[in-house]
């Protein structure tokens, strides 16, 4: 049977240790073996990329009437990586009205993922503003 190998940077801590996995078969924690960690968390990093990659989506969305065009947003909790394109489509289609206020979800059940949009950015509404 072929081994496979990847090298990757863990990011779950400040050392952002230089990581050597090695697997035979599918990925699957039994099957791996993780090199170059300086604490535990490297091997559940490499583990999780490998099984199951997810990512925090960071962006921004449309605002009318406020002091600011765009407010940013993120996913309460990563979603898996394939869901990140979906997610981001579905951001495109939404705008809101202001006031925003920080933590207000923007979309509930992104993409079927079970995980909310939340708002990182307040934004006041624009008081001199004519409503359009």
């Amino acid at each position: 049977m072929r081994v496979n190998q990847r090298l990757m940077t863990c990011i779950l801590c400040p050392n952002g240790c230089e990581l050597s996995v090695q697997w035979e078969g599918e990925p699957s924690a039994e099957a791996m073996t993780v090199e170059g960690n300086l604490c535990p968390k490297g091997i559940s990093y490499a583990v999780d990329e490998l099984t199951h990659p997810q990512r925090t989506l960071t962006t921004s969305v449309r605002v009318r009437h406020g002091t600011q065009r765009l407010t940013s947003v993120k996913t309460a909790t990563p979603v898996p990586r394939e869901s990140v394109v979906a997610v981001r489509t579905a951001l495109l289609q939404i705008v809101l009205d202001a006031p925003v206020h920080l933590g207000d979800v923007v979309l509930p059940n992104a993409a079927g993922t079970g995980v909310s949009v939340v708002v990182t950015r307040a934004v006041p509404r624009q008081e001199n503003q004519a409503m359009s």
